[in-house]
């Protein structure tokens, strides 16, 4: 039996993260997103997941690391579908591989070092270190407020043009 905690490798403006993996439900292509109007520019748009507005919200963007891509740059781009009871997306540059990693490999890192507070452990691979991310600190609290509106409001949008 395979002892440690599965990881998602993703790849985030030349950043190598991980997501624990049983945070992530799916793993999809970048699809046809909407942007309504004066959202913040981390906020990529929405997808229509089956008639839910699901949010995406872009990486890069919110880690201070790039700029919004065009359709054309995002075209080879992944998107990280999270577990919980609002579906909400991840966009990254690519999705690399699922890996084991075993508890010694694994060290935690406290909250306020790190942007957002969202690195929660610093995971050793080989020679190289990537940043654990904790999904549940990846936003602010006033941030998953103001995302939480801006989805019921995406989601009455959908639901006007449902037939």
């Amino acid at each position: 039996m395979t002892t440690g905690t599965a990881y998602l490798l993703v790849a985030i403006a030349g950043t190598d993260c991980a997501l624990p993996r049983r945070a992530v439900r799916e793993i999809l292509p970048l699809p046809r997103l909407w942007r309504p109007p004066g959202v913040p520019g981390a906020l990529a748009g929405f997808l229509n997941l089956a008639g839910a507005a699901v949010p995406v919200i872009d990486l890069a963007v919110l880690f201070g690391l790039g700029r919004p891509v065009t359709a054309r740059q995002a075209l080879y781009r992944h998107l990280v579908l999270l577990h919980g009871e609002a579906p909400q997306a991840l966009l990254v540059d690519r999705v690399a591989d699922v890996v084991r990693v075993d508890h010694d490999q694994i060290r935690p890192v406290a909250g306020e070092t790190t942007l957002n507070g969202c690195v929660g452990a610093e995971i050793r691979l080989g020679e190289r270190l990537v940043h654990g991310l904790a999904v549940e600190r990846i936003l602010f609290a006033e941030e998953r407020e103001r995302l939480a509106a801006q989805t019921r409001d995406a989601q009455a949008r959908l639901a006007e043009w449902a037939a």
